[in-house]
């Protein structure tokens, strides 16, 4: 991975006037990723709309850390059904 796609977590602290244990928790937790180059901690830019999703639902809605975690976990199900359902769809448009 490119260091320019990396954003260090002080500067994420910063921006988003949040902790850097937040962003520990959810890495521990596996909603997002963290990179360590150098004993310096940086999130790839891809994960920033995940980062920026989870910290209005931590900070403005206060869900918890397993409440992200179960969320989380639904979206990717309901993801995944929805592929499902237009893969279906489309097969179903075969017959027609």
């Amino acid at each position: 991975m490119n260091l320019e796609d990396l954003i260090p977590t002080e500067e994420i602290c910063t921006r988003y006037k949040v902790e850097q244990t937040f962003i520990s928790s959810l890495s521990q937790s596996g909603l997002i990723r963290i990179v360590t180059v150098e004993k310096s901690q940086y999130v790839p830019s891809d994960e920033i709309a995940e980062f920026e999703k989870l910290r209005r639902l931590h900070y403005e809605l206060d869900i918890n850390l397993e409440g992200l975690e179960a969320i989380q976990h639904l979206l990717a199900q309901l993801e995944e059904l929805q592929h499902q359902n237009r893969k279906l769809k489309n097969r179903l448009g075969l017959y027609e």
